[in-house]
């Protein structure tokens, strides 16, 4: 059974992969390892036909062509470990082909084919991932073909110009939603992203995707126009945390995808701090790919078209996630000018009196600690562990530490913040302190099904046994981490 389905036929003749080859040897990993990385993402994606080992890999190295979806799956890993995008043609393998409603993010703008394409993108999610193919047919867009297509959010759309309708001869009208029934709905989605920031994007992510192909399905009836500006708002919102949760949990192709949907939506809606909220989620994956000069570029263009409408507290945020960005690009200077405006921003949430959209409420003392801080610790490796930076995040992360600790609700966030002051404390040359935060980050990360958690601690831990792997406290938290990890979840 090994490697069933994963490859192409063994009858072909190929010349070695030296492309797969040069990506493999820089990548430090042995065959043993790559087979492993590759099952628990074939698991996490519900590929469970996948089971790969090392004689699978030599002959990939060999030239053998793999079937999807590991093309995918091997693209997503070696650009996790070399912070960049690979793209599949760069480890020298054949990528599915792809239509342009199911592959891409240059879409049209307009409501009808937005509706058209959330509902065969979501029913595609629910369909592909019961068969055990969720998101393969998918590829991640960076660069120009990335930020060209989402500059296209500022261009005011032409004014819908629907003309006379005419009257119906049998008398049928067709259903209308009451108040109370749009109030249901925007409660549930708040429900859902309670969910998410306690549990992680791998609980609920299969019941958020459904409610969205459900919202699609109002969407296409005829409904008043304030009712279609809710329901594409609504819309928006759960497609931004389908694409959240699906990042959460690896699902990179697939979370960019939805954010881009997420995005037209919201410019139906004529919701633009929602849009900026939205980039800025797709600014975050930018980063954690290794990309900050897009990142950068999504959160300008953010700022750019929410600077007249968005309140403090998401002008607070967009500022700490522009920080994150040059800290990523080892800009300092222009860093620290960020996190001292993220700072200042946040000083003002509350005195303008406006109510708060509930998607933004995440955005604490505590998330403002953590994103400012991170941005110290990023610079901190840019610069080649650099002290100096180092001793400038420890204090903010404490705090978000602190806080965390206190809220008791955004168990995600504060395992994400145990680990990042361990990241401080080894950069500190404190291995000792490192483990103990670990240790708590492990005891939360059993709470919540959350792969970029297990991805942080297992990186982590590598760090610490690679470079203290004779300190008696390190050596115990590589057991730990055997023992008390859950393997990948899959993704639901």
């Amino acid at each position: 059974m090994s490697g069933s389905g994963a490859s192409g036929t063994s009858g072909e003749s190929a010349a070695r992969n030296e492309q797969l080859t040069s990506w493999f040897v820089r990548s430090g990993w042995s065959k043993g390892e790559l087979a492993r990385q590759v099952n628990r993402r074939a698991r996490q994606m519900g590929a469970h036909h996948i089971s790969t080992d090392t004689s699978r890999v030599r002959r990939w190295l060999d030239g053998e062509q793999p079937r999807e979806p590991v093309p995918r799956i091997l693209s997503e890993l070696f650009s996790e470990r070399f912070g960049a995008v690979v793209a599949i043609e760069q480890l020298g393998l054949r990528s599915a082909h792809q239509t342009p409603s199911v592959s891409g993010v240059d879409l049209p703008w307009a409501g009808p084919q937005t509706v058209e394409l959330l509902s065969e993108f979501s029913r595609s999610d629910l369909m592909l991932a019961r068969r055990g193919f969720l998101g393969t047919s998918l590829a991640l867009s960076a660069g120009p073909a990335l930020i060209e297509p989402m500059q296209r959010w500022l261009v005011p759309a032409p004014a819908a110009d629907p003309g006379p309708r005419e009257p119906d001869p049998s008398g049928y009208r067709p259903p209308r939603l009451s108040d109370p029934e749009l109030d249901l709905l925007e409660a549930t989605t708040v429900m859902f992203r309670q969910w998410d920031a306690q549990c992680g994007g791998g609980l609920r992510r299969k019941a958020v995707v459904g409610q969205l192909h459900e919202v699609t399905d109002l969407l296409q009836e005829n409904h008043p126009a304030p009712v279609m500006k809710r329901l594409f708002k609504v819309a928006a919102e759960l497609a931004e945390l389908a694409g959240w949760m699906s990042y959460d949990v690896g699902l990179h192709p697939t979370a960019q995808k939805y954010f881009v949907l997420a995005l037209h939506a919201a410019k139906e809606a004529g919701d633009k701090p929602l849009g900026s909220y939205i980039l800025s989620g797709m600014s975050r994956q930018m980063i954690h790919l290794g990309r900050p000069e897009d990142a950068l570029k999504l959160i300008h263009l953010a700022q750019y078209g929410s600077r007249d409408c968005a309140g403090p507290r998401t002008q607070a945020m967009l500022y700490a996630m522009e920080a994150r960005a040059y800290a990523n690009m080892g800009q300092p200077s222009r860093c620290k000018r960020a996190v001292r405006m993220a700072e200042d921003t946040f000083g003002d949430v509350g005195f303008d009196g406006e109510p708060e959209p509930d998607w933004i409420r995440f955005f604490s003392e505590a998330e403002l600690n953590g994103e400012n801080s991170h941005s110290y610790r990023d610079l901190a490796y840019v610069a080649g562990r650099s002290p100096t930076y180092a001793s400038l995040a420890e204090p903010v992360m404490e705090r978000a530490v602190e806080l965390f600790a206190k809220d008791g609700e955004h168990q995600r966030s504060y395992a994400l913040n145990l680990i990042g002051m361990a990241t401080v404390h080894l950069l500190q040359r404190e291995p000792e302190q490192a483990a103990v935060l670990v240790d708590q980050a492990l005891d939360v990360a059993r709470k919540v099904r959350s792969e970029r958690v297990n991805t942080r601690l297992r990186k982590t831990v590598d760090t610490a046994a690679r470079e203290y792997g004779d300190v008696a406290e390190v050596v115990r938290l590589t057991d730990l981490l055997a023992s008390r990890l859950p393997e990948a979840a899959e993704a639901v």
